[in-house]
């Protein structure tokens, strides 16, 4: 039997993988906190991780945006080798990458309207310019393959602002990253990543499943215009039944609102019955406010689990 990640530790974490992963997620009722960071930003603190502060500060799993894997740079760790290993040794916790299926069509759509001539259907038409991202950071065989071998627990495909990521494309991804990695597969859009497309789409989320994502991910109620709890919660129960998880992500630089605003979006997501919890990497440092990361814990578990992860020893 899996224990619940929520109450785990160190050397139990360290030895979850793939399904057991999801399931001690699952086990755990609603209350992990996911923490993302920019890896090329300079860390909050001079000598230490972004991640280790993230854990720190009682985040369960970390999200490392901007990796490129085969450059392999994070900043403050540039004589790191393998630095996704050696942050899973500092902080004991589950840790994934950002790659990102860019449409092609996207870029083509971009150049025709640029050059004043019939432009793309509405879906892939950008809203802000067009960013080339390089092949270190995109999804391929390749580089899902590099995740797996550096030791990723899971991959999150998603598109940061303006880099053309649509849902088609990601729906693609996902049938490639069941083929190529054997960690968990997340999926879904923080926001329009520049695109004029609806960023919660039933139809396209559900397929997401359907491909074979392990965890869906879908915008934090009150940080996407119009997107609310009822429609949220109804979607929730639809993925969850089909055997995902789900994560509520915050990625509209609301990581660095008040501590009132991180309570109210952290209670209206357990209402809506979200397995996992996040937040972006919009604050200084690239990394949510840490004070942040406490309030959301201390809403969606209280105080006993949130002490508990702080104050934890890795040796355990």
């Amino acid at each position: 039997m899996t224990k619940r990640l929520l109450s785990a530790y160190s050397s139990e974490i360290a030895a979850l993988a793939g399904a057991e992963l999801k399931q001690a997620i699952l086990a755990s009722e609603g209350r992990i906190i996911v923490g993302e960071t920019v890896v090329t930003a300079a860390p909050l603190l001079a000598g230490v991780s972004n991640a280790e502060v993230m854990r720190a500060f009682a985040a369960d799993m970390v999200i490392l945006n901007e990796y490129d894997v085969n450059t392999r740079f994070v900043s403050g760790l540039e004589n790191c080798s393998n630095p996704i290993a050696y942050l899973k040794e500092l902080t004991s916790m589950p840790l994934g990458i950002n790659l990102e299926p860019v449409d092609a069509q996207v870029g083509c759509a971009s150049a025709m309207e640029a050059m004043g001539t019939v432009p793309g259907p509405e879906e892939l038409r950008m809203m802000s310019d067009l960013i080339t991202l390089p092949p270190g950071r995109q999804v391929s065989r390749e580089t899902l393959q590099a995740a797996e071998k550096q030791g990723a627990d899971f991959i999150c495909l998603t598109g940061n602002p303006g880099t053309g990521v649509s849902n088609s494309s990601l729906k693609a991804a996902v049938k490639l990253a069941k083929q190529y990695f054997s960690g968990l597969v997340f999926v879904g859009k923080m926001h329009a990543a520049g695109l004029a497309e609806k960023v919660v789409d039933e139809q396209a989320v559900l397929d997401f499943v359907d491909a074979g994502a392990d965890v869906i991910l879908l915008p934090a109620a009150g940080t996407v215009p119009g997107v609310g709890e009822a429609e949220l919660t109804a979607l929730v129960r639809k993925i969850k039944a089909k055997g995902a998880l789900t994560m509520a992500v915050v990625g509209t630089s609301q990581e660095s609102a008040d501590a009132q605003t991180i309570r109210e979006i952290a209670l209206a997501n357990k209402r809506c019955g979200f397995d996992i919890h996040h937040l972006g990497d919009g604050s200084f440092g690239r990394m949510p406010d840490p004070e942040n990361l406490l309030t959301l814990s201390l809403a969606i578990r209280g105080k006993r689990h949130t002490y508990f992860r702080m104050s934890q020893s890795l040796r355990r």
